[in-house]
């Protein structure tokens, strides 16, 4: 096993035997927190070995994650080893999967990213549709496995709804699935009849399902610029739905996610009903910050922080269900759901697209209560165990 720590990734793996990638022609996906034990990019790692990748292909954000959401990522060449970068996030959905023919003097695509384990977090996507192009080419693809920061046995969330799948809702899973990416890309391939002999999935040793970040002998890499630490990747799930509305996510401060305000908001009164109702492994208390920007930029607001405690009986989705409830009750006219496109979709409410249903919407705006919704979930969560059962990799 590469390196000092307890956990060996798909890429430690690899390098502990790269020979298999000798004379190989091949295009990573990847971006700067996939790395080595010892800090090492993933495509330097495979340099030194001996097999450099022939492309570098670049996820949201970009390969070196600089860009903020919903910003293109513009093609660049890579300074340390000379390598042209492809960009998979460009200025329309279009641009979210591959051209083919960059695949047409390659034999091979390995996806080495780390994801957070909640489905809007869009590298998953990526990863999958990429692979599909590649293996229409007549490529393999090789995924170099990694840790989901939340663990791989809770599952939490609905399934969505059809006709509301987007780049942050592409497949039928809960919002936390629990699932490695490279358990996530065996499950698409099965369901979209993709040459299964052609995937090849690089294990790792000693994680095991019910780990989460903080028990993984590995520093975080921020995988994308608003995910900068595990307390954000903790939250996100639930957080994640305040993009659907005009109320500050934390975006352009130094917590985003754990920070949810605005201008209109009353500190206390918001972080006494979210008190009220009880929620398990979390912490609250009334916060005034100024996003730098993005929403409401250079105003102040006000607002929450959110500090899990107990990650492993936090619910960050259910908790930020009857966060957007708290915030519409207490806003009336001043709260409002997002209007701009988002991520290429003009058409359907952002909500919508996060949330997987219309349903979470609407009683919300009509004040209607969501329990008996939340208690769908449960259903959904069973029988999505059932199906992954099959790509369940490790104990």
């Amino acid at each position: 096993m590469s390196g000092e720590g307890l956990i060996a990734t798909g890429l430690d793996r690899l390098l502990d035997d790269s020979s298999s990638l000798q004379r190989r022609r091949y295009a990573l996906l990847s971006h700067q927190a996939a790395v080595t034990p010892t800090l090492r990019p993933a495509h330097l790692a495979l340099a030194d070995a001996g097999v450099p990748p022939t492309l570098l292909l670049g996820p949201e954000h970009g390969y070196y994650g600089v860009e903020q959401d919903m910003i293109a990522a513009v093609e660049r060449v890579d300074p340390w080893s000379g390598l042209p970068i492809v960009s998979l996030y460009g200025d329309d959905e279009g641009s979210l999967r591959p051209r083919s023919e960059i695949f047409e003097s390659l034999d091979l695509l390995v996806i080495d990213l780390q994801d957070v384990g909640a489905r809007y977090y869009t590298y998953a996507a990526t990863a999958v549709w990429t692979a599909e192009v590649a293996l229409a080419a007549g490529c393999e693809v090789w995924v170099l496995d990694r840790p989901n920061p939340l663990g791989g046995a809770v599952i939490e969330g609905n399934l969505p709804d059809p006709g509301l799948e987007s780049f942050v809702s592409a497949f039928k899973v809960p919002v936390r699935h629990g699932l490695t990416m490279g358990e996530l890309v065996l499950l698409e391939a099965r369901r979209r009849g993709l040459d299964r002999s052609a995937v090849r999935v690089f294990e790792m040793q000693g994680w095991q399902r019910h780990q989460l970040w903080d028990e993984v002998d590995r520093p975080w890499i921020a995988p994308s610029p608003n995910m900068p630490s595990l307390m954000t990747a903790l939250v996100y799930p639930g957080g994640c739905l305040i993009e659907a509305t005009q109320v500050s996510e934390g975006r352009g401060t130094t917590r985003p996610f754990e920070l949810v305000g605005a201008p209109w908001v009353d500190a206390v009164e918001l972080t006494a009903d979210l008190e009220e109702r009880g929620h398990r492994g979390v912490a609250l208390t009334p916060a005034f910050f100024k996003p730098q920007f993005q929403k409401h930029g250079g105003e102040t607001c006000a607002g929450v922080q959110i500090v899990v405690t107990r990650p492993d009986v936090f619910e960050s989705l259910r908790f930020g269900v009857d966060l957007l409830e708290s915030l519409s009750m207490q806003g009336g006219g001043d709260f409002s759901w997002r209007r701009d496109p988002y991520e290429f979709i003009s058409d359907i409410p952002a909500i919508d697209l996060l949330a997987g249903t219309s349903t979470l919407r609407q009683r919300i705006d009509q004040g209607k209560p969501i329990a008996d919704w939340i208690e769908t979930w449960q259903a959904d969560a069973e029988a999505f165990d059932n199906e992954r059962q099959s790509v369940l990799l490790y104990d």
